[in-house]
């Protein structure tokens, strides 16, 4: 019998071994038919560096932007973890899921992607740019624009982006100053401070922006931060009146009188404002007060005043009004010398207003009465109507009655007048109480009245 011949598999073992080569070897991803309009051509495709990640990761990598662009999100997405799988560190990948759910409008997890991306390599382009959009979708405009900035430092030549940048900035400078203005209008200072400070990130040198924030910060007690910041202002634009008033505000506000009277009108050289004008007369006349001597500061505290100190808020508030009063023969005082109110008795004596005596003293440490302060009051408010007879027909011939004074006193008559001018005021059970003692306070509130009397006169 004979013996069956064995097959000879020698020569099939390498095709068996290509097969089983060619049944492992991955196939060929899937492609969208060719020749698609792109569905998001504003999408910077993630490129990868040519040694990143295996041929696989590549190719499948490419296959998932192909499928993004045909508006295949899921077959994308496949792609993209199928390169992912091939090669774990392979981040364009992770950007290129960032864009598919970017397409979805899933910005949050958008947002992840890109991060994951960026913090693979923070100068990969593409992963910034889609994390910009994803944070601008969330509404976080400033780390949106810091990733575009990013962007655009790792690749100066993406113009489209840097412009698009700049449209952000002021829309968003807008947004905030609107916001800023709108919270304290209300209000509420500290959401307003904390808007103009976002503005301020987008224009660090708008002078405007910090002259705004000062005044917020001035009404929310802030002194330091508006002084800063107003100062700050003031020396970018020198020539802005409004932040010239700012600044001058505060040192008012902190009582630096001579530093707010320049600041003021520095203010008014560029821009004539009355009421700033205004504002400033009162901080002269402040600051003239305020270098007088300390026995003249001390008045308003005084439970009596004295002669000398009642001449001097005569001669002192009431300067122009005696110069042209003052008559042209001299006035002998022997006893003032080395008085410090010496200058205004002397301008009070010549101006007729108080007397000096028969010896020619006038007691400058004397107590006044209100019989006193009548009766130089009466002289006063004389001048005012030789000035303008109609004002001072509204308290000539008085008809006031006081219980402790008769009409055939001598001081009736001045003590009526003052009383009918509004210059000094009865006391309890309407008498006038001729001997008490004149307070500092009725002193300066009598004088503060002849004052506005004047100027009335001389308008």
């Amino acid at each position: 019998m004979t013996t069956p011949r064995r097959p000879d598999v020698r020569g099939l073992m390498p095709l068996v071994l290509l097969a089983g080569l060619a049944a492992c070897a991955p196939r060929a991803p899937e492609l969208p038919e060719p020749g698609l309009a792109p569905r998001f051509p504003d999408f910077i495709f993630p490129a990868a560096p040519a040694e990143l990640g295996t041929p696989a990761a590549q190719e499948r990598h490419n296959a998932g932007w192909l499928w993004l662009q045909a508006g295949d999100l899921r077959a994308a997405e496949r792609s993209f973890n199928a390169s992912l799988k091939a090669s774990p560190d392979f981040y364009p990948a992770q950007a290129g899921l960032g864009y598919v759910e970017l397409a979805d409008n899933d910005h949050e997890d958008a947002a992840e992607r890109f991060a994951l991306a960026v913090r693979a390599n923070p100068r990969y382009v593409p992963a910034l740019v889609g994390q910009g959009d994803a944070l601008l979708a969330l509404g976080d405009r400033e780390d949106a624009l810091a990733s575009f900035e990013a962007a655009v430092a790792a690749n100066p030549d993406l113009s489209a982006l840097r412009s698009r940048i700049e449209v952000l900035r002021f829309r968003g400078l807008q947004e905030d100053v609107a916001e800023a203005r709108k919270a304290a209008e209300a209000g509420r200072l500290d959401e307003a401070r904390t808007a103009y400070r976002r503005a301020l990130l987008a224009s660090p040198q708008s002078p405007f922006l910090l002259r705004e924030l000062a005044s917020v910060e001035r009404r929310a007690g802030d002194v330091s931060a508006a002084l800063q910041h107003a100062e700050q202002a003031v020396e970018l634009e020198p020539a802005d009146a409004r932040s010239l008033v700012v600044l001058a505000e505060l040192y008012d506000d902190q009582e630096d009188f001579t530093r707010a009277v320049e600041t003021y009108e520095a203010a008014l050289a560029i821009e004539s404002d009355p009421a700033i004008a205004e504002r400033v007369d009162r901080l002269r006349e402040r600051l003239r007060l305020a270098a007088l001597p300390e026995e003249f500061q001390q008045i308003p505290f005084s439970p009596a005043v004295t002669r000398a100190q009642l001449a001097s808020l005569f001669g002192v508030h009431l300067e122009d009004l005696f110069a042209r009063a003052s008559r042209p023969e001299a006035v002998v005082i022997t006893d003032t010398r080395n008085n410090w109110a010496s200058t205004w008795i002397l301008q009070v004596a010549q101006a007729g207003v108080m007397e000096v005596y028969a010896n020619h003293t006038f007691q400058p440490a004397a107590t006044v009465r209100r019989a006193d302060l009548a009766r130089a009051a009466s002289r006063v408010l004389g001048l005012i109507a030789a000035a303008d007879p109609g004002l001072g027909a509204r308290w000539r011939n008085p008809d006031r009655r006081f219980p402790d004074v008769s009409r055939g006193h001598l001081v009736y008559p001045a003590a009526s007048v003052a009383v009918e001018a509004g210059v000094m005021q009865p006391l309890e059970g309407g008498t006038f109480g001729l001997a008490r003692p004149v307070t500092g306070a009725e002193a300066v509130a009598a004088v503060k009245k002849l004052q506005e009397l004047a100027a009335s006169a001389a308008r």
